[in-house]
């Protein structure tokens, strides 16, 4: 049992009438059963015996931060406190959005609210809004405020409007939390540069480049093309300060327990707009330790389950989402090991699931994707995935050498055919991706463009090759379905729901030229979302469709993300198979071809595992039967089923 069960637990009594509940005396009783844990993470991060009298601060802190929050959230996480797995429902399907990308500002977005119902969307991911450097801001992501919004998207009051809209449609909004690194226009930065001391051990500053050097030793680059090295000279303060992201980041020192407690008054701050899931942005990189490449260490575990705990005592509505882009033995740690199990996120990256995907629709094959499912450590039942066939970056291609391998491939080489395979470097393929951040030393490199572009929709329509846009939708559709299926929250990226292609105007703004990510970030198409219901096209196919698998998720309990996914091998090499199963008739078997051909399964494996009545399948995507006519089924290419035994 994790705390937010016991919370649960706990308080039981209260939650069925929250509105009449006692707040301050649950607050009290929350406090108390975290107290040890937020004390033993406290204190292994800052002891007493260097840091004077911080601890105490800290509890005089959380009763402050209580305070602050609105009565109406404070009702809500109530609610959220018996409905404990709200977060892990069938019900849950989000989409990811730039708003200025969208629909212009916040205002705009709002006018939108009934086209994700169309669509059947009721979590809503808007990248960052704050405000941040005029220039290269890193898409927002360089941060001058944590809760004030920038004049080009409204203004506070605009996402206090948005948020109280959204609750009244039983709606959740997730924003962003840049938790490893503020802008170099944030105050604690200008303070430091002014010479302020005390701001200069807000960040990792130092007088000369004795230390810098030792850390470059162990440190990675990350934007080796871009932004080279970790760290950048500052001539207004005369010191070296740690940048590893871009030069206008500065990396927070979080060996201050200051940074800590300020970092988690501005977390409740967002929290208290209305916001129900905190994405925590580049948390693997949250403290660093000369030696180490200063990614995943136990400390920042720490760390973020001790904000995870905070929190919970603050407002225990809101969930935060782990954005650790790293391997599956890492990323699994992000939900909490030990004492911290499901302690630490509630949601997380199902990064190697998409990059899985991408390798299977390059390769026509899937046992690279078996064979990494099939070793992914297991989760806690209380965390979930977003799971999503492409984000606002850049498709990685994180998958263990050693399986790679042990299916018979040159790692190096096959990394090389996928990023010929998307990145137009092969006449065959149907993609039309770019390669971004590729490192000639060796040979890594990242792919980006739309969904609709990588898998062939803009080469057919650029040909006019009938048989490619079909097979482009259709692989579209599969990967949709297949992340629609899958035990976790689906996440749509906005603009692939109606197939839209690369936008390449980005190489005409000389601030966003070098960053080929910006060719998958296009305008939402609303000319072609006004044709929807009333022209045949491509895109009007894809989002019809779309939305059929989405009612369909919604209606079908199974899909609620129980630890009830149980993987399926086929003697086919280009077949997936999944079932979520509550060991009922309402189990859902999940089949899916990879491959341009048709291929075939044996029914004997279907029969006995309860999915054939009367020789009949069904199959809720068609919803209607399927007759078998012989011993095998026959899979169409890309085509996916979604079988059900009642």
């Amino acid at each position: 049992m994790n705390q937010t069960s016991l919370h649960r637990l706990l308080a039981s009594d209260k939650l069925d009438n929250p509105e009449n509940a006692n707040l301050k005396e649950l607050f009290d009783l929350r406090l108390s059963t975290n107290l040890s844990i937020i004390q033993n993470l406290f204190l292994s991060l800052y002891p007493e015996s260097s840091i004077q009298n911080s601890f105490p601060l800290l509890l005089e802190l959380l009763p402050e931060l209580y305070k602050k929050r609105p009565k109406n959230l404070k009702v809500q996480d109530l609610r959220r406190l018996k409905d404990v797995n709200w977060y892990k429902s069938e019900k849950m399907v989000g989409m990811q959005l730039y708003v200025d990308h969208f629909n212009k500002d916040l205002k705009g977005l709002e006018t939108k609210i009934p086209y994700f119902e169309k669509l059947g969307v009721n979590l809503i991911h808007i990248m960052p809004v704050t405000t941040r450097p005029k220039g290269e801001n890193d898409g927002g992501y360089a941060v001058n405020s944590y809760t004030q919004v920038d004049k080009k998207y409204g203004s506070k009051a605009d996402l206090l409007n948005l948020t109280k809209k959204l609750r009244s449609k039983n709606m959740h909004l997730m924003m962003d939390f840049v938790v490893n690194h503020t802008s170099d226009e944030f105050p604690w930065a200008k303070k430091a540069m002014a010479g302020d001391k005390k701001f200069q051990d807000y960040y990792y500053t130092y007088p000369d480049r004795k230390l810098p050097d030792e850390f470059e030793y162990s440190l990675p680059e990350i934007f080796p093309q871009t932004s080279s090295g970790n760290f950048t000279f500052n001539t207004k303060m005369n010191r070296w300060v740690m940048t590893v992201f871009n030069n206008y980041q500065w990396d927070l020192n979080y060996k201050n327990p200051m940074v800590f407690m300020d970092m988690l008054t501005n977390l409740v701050e967002l929290a208290n707009l209305g916001v129900d899931v905190i994405r925590f942005d580049a948390l693997a990189f949250l403290w660093k330790k000369l030696g180490t490449n200063s990614q995943n260490l136990p400390e920042a575990h720490n760390l973020i389950a001790l904000f995870r705990m905070c929190l919970q005592v603050v407002a225990p509505g809101v969930v935060l989402l782990a954005e650790a882009i790293v391997s599956p033995q890492e990323i699994i740690k992000y939900f909490g090991e030990g004492i911290k199990k499901g302690n630490e996120c509630d949601i997380a990256y199902n990064a190697t699931l998409m990059a899985l995907l991408w390798n299977s629709i390059a390769t026509k094959k899937t046992h690279l994707l078996y064979k990494n499912l099939m070793n992914l450590p297991g989760k806690p039942i209380e965390g979930t995935w977003i799971n999503y066939i492409r984000c606002h970056d850049d498709i990685g291609l994180g998958f263990d050498d050693r399986y790679i391998y042990e299916v018979g491939w040159d790692a190096y080489a096959h990394r090389k055919f996928l990023l010929d395979y998307y990145c137009q470097k092969l006449d065959w393929s149907p993609a039309m991706g770019q390669i971004f951040m590729y490192n000639p030393k060796n040979g890594d490199g990242r792919i980006t463009g739309s969904a609709a572009s990588l898998l062939g929709l803009e080469k057919g329509l650029e040909q006019n090759n009938s048989e490619l846009i079909k097979l482009a939708v259709n692989k579209i559709l599969m990967l949709h379905a297949i992340i629609l299926s899958y035990g976790g929250i689906p996440m749509i990226y906005a603009g692939d729901e109606i197939g839209t292609l690369n936008d390449y105007s980005y190489l005409k703004n000389k601030n966003l030229k070098e960053d080929s990510r910006w060719v998958n970030r296009p305008k939402q198409d609303w000319k072609t979302v006004s044709g929807l219901d009333k022209i045949d096209t491509p895109q009007t196919q894809i989002f019809h469709s779309l939305k059929k698998l989405i009612t369909i998720r919604r209606n079908t309990p199974v899909f609620a993300d129980t630890n009830n996914l149980v993987l399926h091998q086929t003697p086919s090499p280009h077949i997936f198979m999944i079932e979520r199963t509550n060991n009922s008739d309402k189990d859902v078997l999940v089949i899916c071809n990879f491959d341009d051909n048709i291929n075939m399964i044996d029914t004997v494996d279907l029969v006995s595992r309860g999915y054939v009545s009367g020789g009949k399948l069904k199959d809720l995507v068609l919803g209607e039967s399927i007759t078998l006519k012989s011993g095998l089924l026959e899979i169409n290419p890309f085509q996916i089923l979604w079988l059900s035994k009642s």
